[in-house]
């Protein structure tokens, strides 16, 4: 079960989405539908309504209690705007996440991105205590394969065929992991970070 619910880096607050968040999230996606659109499953459809996105966040929320999955947004510090979202998604075997992350088209190339995944890293193996972090994306996406490039993850495999997109078309996926041995030597153990628990209460990093 996810222990971290809230964390605060340099520029940026990551933290398990709440019900009055649904306009924002509903904001950021619809304004970057055609951004997002050859990436991302979730942004095949048309623009929603916050019925939609009222949905998704309940949906979060559970799976977070419950420690099924851990879905973050990712705000501003003063929590005004919706910059995108990022996860520690349970999906990819035992003592192991896969980093997931999206950036709303107003935020795109001011290194948020990477800025949420360094603080998810040293979340995942300080805190939750993985052994194994992963990311997957389409190889034709340059933007979200820089990160786990420069970040010192290392390109297992590339899938082939291993999704349609909403043409039919078939998609290749690249496979990047960091181990915790990997992670030991890593400069990404300084990024200043700070998390929280489901009570507000700070949480210790132990940098393994």
């Amino acid at each position: 079960m996810t222990q971290t619910y809230r964390i605060e880096t340099t520029r940026l607050l990551l933290r398990c989405y709440a019900p009055g968040d649904a306009e924002k999230l509903l904001l950021s996606i619809n304004g970057s539908l055609d951004h997002l659109r050859p990436w991302i499953p979730w942004a095949q459809d048309e623009p929603q309504e916050i019925e939609w996105t009222g949905k998704f966040i309940r949906q979060f929320r559970g799976q977070f209690d419950l420690g099924q999955d851990a879905v973050y947004g990712i705000f501003d510090p003063q929590e005004q705007a919706l910059i995108g979202g990022t996860g520690l998604h349970n999906r990819v075997g035992k003592d192991a996440r896969e980093i997931g992350y999206w950036i709303s088209i107003a935020h795109i190339d001011r290194g948020y991105a990477t800025e949420a995944v360094c603080a998810l890293i040293r979340t995942g193996f300080e805190i939750e205590g993985l052994a194994r972090l992963e990311i997957h994306c389409d190889p034709e996406n340059t933007r979200s394969n820089n990160i786990p490039r420069k970040l010192g993850f290392r390109h297992e495999q590339t899938i082939k065929n291993s999704s349609t997109d909403r043409e039919g078309r078939f998609r290749d996926e690249n496979i990047w992991t960091l181990s915790s041995t990997q992670y030991h030597t890593s400069s990404i153990r300084q990024t200043p970070v700070k998390a929280f628990d489901f009570l507000g209460r700070p949480i210790t990093l132990a940098p393994i």
